[in-house]
């Protein structure tokens, strides 16, 4: 048996125990609120601007040509055949355009593909708005399969005047898994 100072400091562990656990469930309904705030202060997670650059629209301005260079990488690591269909586009911002990438995958077993995009200048990121693209989602290709990729994007007019040429780059990576 047990004696009662035994029992007693049990029971005060226990009663510790649950009110730590209430404590932290209680703490897990707090952090709503105070994930909102953050967001609010910094801007991110914002689900308003989240539905605003999604139905992102633009009046095309005719008078103005912007061109995009189109590159493509494939690493090292992994046997791909990656490029794009043409290596830049003349564009009119506010209209929407597409490029096509063409991929092959060199080896004799399945894989998932994964395109890591990026734009150049800098600064020019938040003005380019893809609409479609096949670096959203993880690419299977089979065996020694081909086949094109398609972006779709529209560059803001607010573009900065300075800025008459962006470079749009794929790196192509493994991913995980097989198809």
């Amino acid at each position: 048996m047990t004696d009662p100072a035994q029992k007693k400091a049990n029971r005060s562990l226990t009663r510790q125990l649950w009110i730590f656990s209430a404590g932290f469930f209680a703490f897990g309904f707090a952090l709503v609120p105070l994930y909102d705030v953050i967001c609010d202060v910094t801007g991110y997670g914002d689900r308003t601007k989240l539905v605003e650059a999604s139905s992102f629209t633009a009046a095309e301005d005719k008078n103005r040509v912007v061109t995009i260079e189109l590159l493509s990488d494939s690493p090292q690591i992994g046997d791909w055949e990656f490029r794009p269909e043409v290596g830049s586009i003349e564009v009119h911002p506010g209209r929407l355009y597409e490029a096509k990438f063409y991929a092959r995958n060199l080896r004799v077993q399945p894989v998932v593909a994964q395109a890591i995009p990026d734009i150049a200048p800098r600064l020019a990121t938040k003005y380019f708005h893809k609409t479609d693209c096949f670096c959203f989602t993880p690419q299977p290709f089979d065996a020694l399969q081909e086949r094109e990729l398609t972006v779709r994007f529209i560059v803001d007019p607010k573009l900065p005047m300075n800025i008459d040429r962006l470079t749009l780059s794929y790196a192509m990576y493994d991913g995980k898994g097989t198809s």
